[in-house]
C-alpha cells in the first residue's frame, strides 16, 4: 500500500531541507574500512632514508638494537635481528630539522639538530624524549662527550663563536664561553682529555693551529697555543685525536704526516715523511684518517688507519710517546674500514671485494694486526646495489672468548645490508625507496592457459585442420590447469591458515581474473629502479644506474604493455648523465627489470620536452618525441614506417614548452623534417607573476559521459578539450594585501586563453588536479588565514558543437565556466583524482595531508553548480545545497591508522573493475589500497551467502522437477476419464 501526499512545506521545513540532503549526503557516501579488512587489500612499508649516523646497543650478543640518524631528518632505531622498525622520529623537514650528529652512550642518545639550534637527549629503550634545551644561535661545528664511560656527565657543544658545556642527566647549561676572538680564525673541533678539561681546536687555512684548553669546573682558560701550520686547511677534513691526546694530520701536498701531543706545554708539529714508512703514494693522493674511537665516550687507540688510494688502506700504530709512527699492516684492495670494541678488545674490520658477487669481511687485531677472523659474503656489489660507501661494526665476545662480529653496510643507492659472522645477509633495507621521484604501474603478462588461447589467433594457426588441433590442445591445457587449481584449493583446505604461504615470485606472476593486481614500477632520486608486486608490496627486482645523476629530473613511459602477446612490455627511462650531464635513455622489460638490446638514438643536445604519440611501429611499440634545446626533434624508435607515419601526420602534432625563468609558455607544431615550428607564445611579466606548473589531462583518462542531465531534464554539454593546459601562476609580490594566484586554462594547439582566474589576497604552496571538464585547486588565503579550494568547470552549453570530433582550430566560442570556493579545515600536500577503466565511477579527490591522513573527498562536494537556494529543480538533479565548509568525516580516511608520512605524491591507476580504482601514495613510506568511489556495484560483497542462494536455486529446480512430475501425472489421468 503506498501514500501519495500533497502539501505545502512551511519555514521551519524549508530551512531544514538542506541539512537533511547533506545528512543524506554524508550517510549515503559514508564507506568505512572494517576491522576483517584490515590488511586484505592494502599494505604499508616504512622507511627512514639516507644514513648519516649509526651506533649499536651494546658490545654483546644479544644485543637486538641498531639507531639511526638519516638525511630524512628521522631518529629511530631497527631491530637488528628483523631490520624492521622498533620507533621512528620524524622532525621537520629543510635545515630547520637536520640532524648534525649523533652521540649514543649506554641508554641515553643526544642530538644535536637543526645547525645547532636544538640540544635533545634520547631514552633508547623506548624512544622517549629525555629533555630538549635550546641553544645559543651560531652554526654548529662538533660536540662530544665530557668523561670516559660511566664517569660521562656532561656533553661540549662546539658553535661557531661559543663553545657550551650540559648536563647529560637534565640538558642544563653549567657554562658557556666565547671563543677567543682572532684573525679568521675557524674553531672546527673539541675534545675531552680524559675528561678532566675540554680541548678546542681552530685553525686559520694555511697559516696555524690554536689549541684552547678550558676548564672543565668553571669553563676558565686554562691554556692557549698557536702552532704554524702553513700545509693545514681543516682540521675536521685532514686531522684526527688518537692516542693519549695526540693529534694526526694528514697533508696531500707534502706527502707527509704531522703529530702535535695536546697535552704538552710548548710543542710542535713533527713531520713524518710517508716515504719513510715505505709507502708508496700516487700522484691524485686524496688521503683519508680514520680514528680508533669505535665509541663516543671511549679514550681513542694509538692506531689508526690512513686511506692511500680508492682501494688502498694502511694499518698505523702511533708509539706511546707520540713521536714515531709504525705501519702495522696494508690492505690492498680494501673498500671499506671500520673499527669495532667490545670488552678489552679492539678490532679492525676491513671489507675487500672479490668478484661481483661476493666480497670477504676480515677481523683484525687493532694493537698487532694479526688476523682473528676471515669470511665470504655473498653480496651483490654492483650489480643491484652500487659500491659501498660506509661500514658499521659490532663485535661481541663469544663463549670461547673469541670476537664475533655484525656488520651493517650502506651502499651507494643508499639500501642497507645487515651482515652476520658467518658472513650471512640476515636483511636488507631498501631506504631508497623513502625518496621516490615517479612511477608507474604495468598490467601483468597473461597466465598460460591465457597465452595458450591467445596463440590461436597467432601465425600458427594455419587452415581448418591446424585451427580445430590448437583449439583441442588449448581445451586440454584450460582442463588440466583448472584440475590443478582445484586440487590446490582441497589440499589447503586441509591446512591451518597460518601454514598457506602466497609467496610471490616472479615465475609466479600473473594477471587475475579482475587486473587489480599489478606491477609497479618505482624510480627514486638516488637513481634505483624497483619493481614491487602491487597486491603484497614485495620487491620482486631492482636495478641500479650508476651513471645517473642523483635527484635530477627522471621521466619514466611506458611505450608497450603486455596487451601484446607475444611482445614484452617496454617502459623508457630518460635519465640525465652524471659525467655528461645529457639526457640518456634506458629502457627495459618493467615484469622483468631485464634491460633492452636494442638500439638508443644518440642525444648530443638537453633534452627539453618528451611527447609520447599514439604511433606505433611494427611491434607495437609507442613513439616518443624528444625535444631537445634546439627545439630538434629525435623519434624513438626511429624505424622506416615509424618514419614514414610522421611525416604523414607531422601537421597534427603540437607540443608545448615551459621557461619559468623567463614566464614564456609557447607552444609548436611539427613539420614533415622532423623539425619544429613556434605557432603560438604566451608571455607572463615575471616582475609581476612566476609560473609554478602546467599541468594537461592524464592521456590514459576515459570520459564517459558527454553532458550532464538537469533537472529540467535538458543536457549541459561539457567542454571536454583534450589540448587543455593549466597554467598555474603566482605573484612574486610577497606582501599579503597584494599577493595573488592565478590559473589560465590554455589551448595547447593554437595558444588561445580559454578562461582566466585570480584568487586576490591568497598565495602557495598550490596543488591543483585537472581532469575531463573541470579544475580544482588549492591555495591559502592570506586575508583570511586559512586554506580553501576552488572548482572551475567548463561547459559548451545546452547544444553540442561538434558531436564526432573536437578540433582546437574550429571553436569560436569560449565555454561557459561556472566556478565556487570553499573552505577547508586542512592544509595538504598532494592531491588527485581517482582513475577507473571506463569512467563512469564517480570522481573522488585523493587528498594527502601533512599528519599522513589520506583523505577521498567526493567531487560532488566541489560542484561549482550546488545551489544556495535550493529548488525543485536541484532537488531533482540531487544537487547538495553550497555551504562554504568543506564537511570532512572519519569514514573518508581511506588509510585509517597507517600513517604515510610525509605524502609527497599519489598515483592511482584503473583496474579491471569499473567500480575499483587502485591508490598508491608515496613519499617517507609507501602506501597501496583500493577505493570504491561509487562503492562496489560491481562486485558480490564477502559476506555474501552463497550457501543460502544455492540451497534456495537447488529447491527452487527439484520443486520445479516435482512439479512438472505431477502435472504430467495429472494431465494423463485427465486423458484416461
Amino acid at each position: 500500500m503506498g501514500y501519495c501526499l500533497s502539501m505545502k512545506p512551511s519555514a521551519e521545513m524549508a530551512k531544514l531541507t538542506p541539512l537533511f540532503a547533506i545528512l543524506f549526503y554524508l550517510v549515503y557516501f559514508s564507506e568505512a574500512v572494517f576491522e576483517d579488512q584490515v590488511g586484505k587489500f592494502d599494505w604499508r612499508r616504512q622507511y627512514v632514508g639516507k644514513t648519516l649516523f649509526a651506533s649499536f646497543d651494546s658490545p654483546s650478543l644479544a644485543s637486538k638494537k641498531l639507531f639511526l640518524a638519516t638525511d630524512k631528518n628521522i631518529f629511530a632505531s631497527l631491530n637488528s635481528r628483523t631490520g624492521d622498525l622498533f620507533w621512528r622520529h620524524v622532525d621537520k623537514t629543510g635545515p630547520e630539522g637536520a640532524v648534525d650528529t649523533l652521540l649514543v652512550n649506554a641508554q641515553d642518545a643526544l642530538m644535536v639538530i637543526g645547525d645547532g639550534r636544538l640540544l635533545r637527549s634520547w631514552d633508547t629503550n623506548v624512544g622517549g624524549l629525555n629533555w630538549e634545551v635550546v641553544l645559543d644561535t651560531g652554526s654548529f661545528q662538533a660536540a662530544c662527550f665530557v668523561g670516559i664511560q660511566d664517569t660521562v656527565k656532561h656533553v661540549a657543544v662546539l658553535k661557531k663563536t661559543a663553545i657550551s658545556l650540559h648536563y647529560l642527566s637534565n640538558g642544563h647549561l653549567k657554562w658557556v664561553e666565547n671563543l677567543p676572538e682572532g684573525e679568521a680564525v675557524m674553531y672546527q673541533a673539541v675534545y675531552s682529555a680524559g675528561g678532566e678539561d675540554v680541548v678546542v681546536l681552530g685553525v686559520v687555512p694555511h697559516s696555524h693551529l690554536t689549541v684552547t684548553v678550558y676548564s672543565l669546573e668553571d669553563g676558565e682558560i686554562t691554556k692557549q697555543m698557536s702552532m704554524e701550520a702553513p700545509w693545514l686547511s681543516s682540521v675536521e677534513s685532514s686531522c684526527v685525536v688518537v692516542g693519549q691526546g695526540v693529534l694526526v694530520c694528514v697533508d696531500p701536498f707534502t706527502q707527509a704526516l704531522y703529530t702535535l701531543p695536546l697535552q704538552a706545554e710548548d710543542s710542535q708539529f713533527r713531520q713524518v715523511l710517508l716515504q719513510s714508512l715505505d709507502m708508496e703514494v700516487s700522484r691524485d693522493f686524496q688521503p683519508i684518517l680514520v680514528s680508533t674511537q669505535p665509541h663516543p665516550a671511549r679514550s681513542p687507540l694509538p692506531e689508526f688507519f690512513l686511506q692511500l688510494g680508492p682501494d688502498h688502506q694502511i694499518l698505523l700504530q702511533l708509539s706511546v710517546d707520540g713521536s714515531t709512527i709504525a705501519p702495522l699492516r696494508d690492505f690492498q684492495p680494501a673498500s671499506l674500514v671500520s673499527f669495532a670494541t667490545t670488552g678489552e678488545k679492539t678490532v679492525a674490520a676491513v671489507m675487500t671485494p672479490k668478484n661481483k658477487t661476493a666480497c670477504a669481511i676480515n677481523l683484525f687485531s687493532a694493537d698487532s694486526g694479526h688476523r682473528l677472523l676471515d669470511t665470504t659474503v655473498m653480496f651483490p656489489l654492483e650489480a643491484n646495489g652500487g659500491k659501498p660507501q660506509k661500514l658499521y661494526v659490532h663485535a661481541f665476545l663469544k663463549k670461547d672468548d673469541s670476537v664475533g662480529y655484525r656488520v651493517l653496510v650502506q651502499t651507494e643507492d643508499h639500501a642497507l645490508t645487515f651482515i652476520q659472522q658467518p658472513g650471512r645477509v640476515v636483511w636488507v633495507r631498501e631506504e631508497a625507496l623513502a625518496d621516490v621521484v615517479t612511477m608507474e604501474m604495468v598490467d601483468l603478462p597473461l597466465t598460460g592457459t591465457q597465452a595458450e588461447l591467445e596463440g590461436e589467433f597467432g601465425k600458427k594457426a594455419d587452415g581448418l585442420l591446424p585451427m580445430v588441433m590448437k583449439r583441442l590442445s588449448s581445451q586440454v591445457i584450460v582442463l588440466q590447469s583448472w584440475t590443478a587449481h582445484l586440487w590446490k584449493l582441497f589440499y589447503e583446505a586441509r591446512k591451518p591458515r597460518s601454514q598457506i604461504k602466497n609467496q610471490v615470485t616472479i615465475e609466479t606472476l600473473s594477471r587475475d581474473e579482475f587486473n587489480l593486481q599489478k606491477m609497479m614500477v618505482m624510480v627514486t632520486a638516488s637513481g634505483k629502479l624497483f619493481g614491487i608486486d602491487s597486491k603484497s608490496g614485495t620487491i620482486l627486482w631492482k636495478h641500479f644506474l650508476e651513471n645517473v645523476q642523483p635527484n635530477a629530473a627522471f621521466k619514466l613511459i611506458v611505450q608497450r604493455n603486455t596487451a601484446h602477446f607475444p611482445h614484452p612490455p617496454q617502459c623508457t627511462l630518460l635519465i640525465k648523465d652524471k659525467d655528461t650531464g645529457l639526457a640518456t635513455l634506458h629502457v627495459f622489460n618493467p615484469i622483468f627489470g631485464r634491460k633492452s638490446q636494442i638500439s638508443l638514438p644518440v642525444l648530443p643536445r638537453p633534452i627539453l620536452q618528451s611527447l609520447l604519440l599514439p604511433v606505433i611501429d611494427q611491434d607495437y611499440a609507442k613513439v616518443l618525441l624528444l625535444v631537445d634545446d634546439q627545439y630538434k626533434v629525435t623519434a624513438f624508435p626511429s624505424t622506416k614506417n615509424v618514419m614514414q607515419q610522421l611525416q604523414e601526420m607531422a601537421s597534427s602534432i603540437f607540443f608545448y614548452l615551459v621557461d619559468s625563468e623567463q614566464g614564456h609558455l609557447s607552444g609548436f607544431r611539427l613539420r614533415k623534417d622532423l623539425s619544429s615550428e613556434l605557432i603560438w607564445e604566451v608571455v607572463l611579466p615575471t616582475d609581476v607573476q612566476k609560473i609554478v606548473e602546467v599541468k594537461g589531462k592524464r592521456p590514459n583518462e576515459h570520459v564517459h559521459s558527454q553532458g550532464r542531465v538537469m533537472g529540467d531534464r535538458s543536457v549541459l554539454y561539457k567542454y571536454l578539450n583534450p589540448n587543455l593546459l593549466a597554467v598555474v601562476t603566482e605573484s612574486t609580490d610577497t606582501h599579503p594585501e597584494r599577493a595573488f594566484v592565478g590559473m589560465f586554462l590554455v589551448d595547447g594547439v593554437t595558444g588561445r586563453i580559454i578562461h582566466e582566474a585570480v584568487q586576490r589576497k591568497a598565495r602557495g604552496p598550490i596543488h591543483f588536479v585537472h581532469s575531463e571538464n573541470w579544475v580544482v585547486y588549492e591555495y591559502w588565503n592570506t586575508k583570511a588565514r586559512r586554506n580553501e579550494f576552488s572548482v572551475l568547470e567548463l561547459f559548451e552549453g545546452t547544444e553540442l558543437y561538434n558531436s564526432t570530433v573536437f578540433s582546437s582550430l574550429d571553436r569560436p566560442y569560449l565555454p561557459q565556466v561556472l566556478q565556487q570556493s570553499y573552505i577547508f579545515p586542512l592544509p595538504i600536500t598532494t592531491m588527485e583524482a581517482t582513475l577507473t577503466e571506463k569512467g563512469i565511477t564517480s570522481r573522488h579527490l585523493l587528498v594527502g595531508l601533512p599528519s599522513g591522513a589520506i583523505l577521498s573527498l567526493p567531487k560532488m562536494f566541489l560542484d561549482p553548480r550546488r545551489p544556495e537556494v535550493v529548488t525543485e529543480q536541484s532537488r531533482e538533479e540531487n544537487l547538495i545545497p553550497y555551504a562554504p565548509e568543506m564537511p570532512i568525516r572519519a569514514e573518508w580516511y581511506i588509510n585509517y591508522n597507517q600513517t604515510v608520512s610525509r605524502v609527497k605524491g599519489i598515483y592511482t591507476a584503473p583496474s579491471g573493475l569499473e567500480s575499483t580504482c587502485l591508490v598508491v601514495a608515496y613519499g617517507l613510506d609507501i602506501y597501496q589500497t583500493r577505493v570504491y568511489p561509487s562503492k562496489q556495484f560491481d562486485v558480490l560483497k564477502d559476506d555474501y551467502d552463497y550457501v543460502l542462494i544455492s540451497s534456495v536455486l537447488f529447491a527452487l529446480f527439484f520443486a520445479t522437477m516435482i512439479s512438472k512430475r505431477l502435472a504430467e501425472v495429472k494431465l494423463l489421468n485427465r486423458a484416461w476419464r
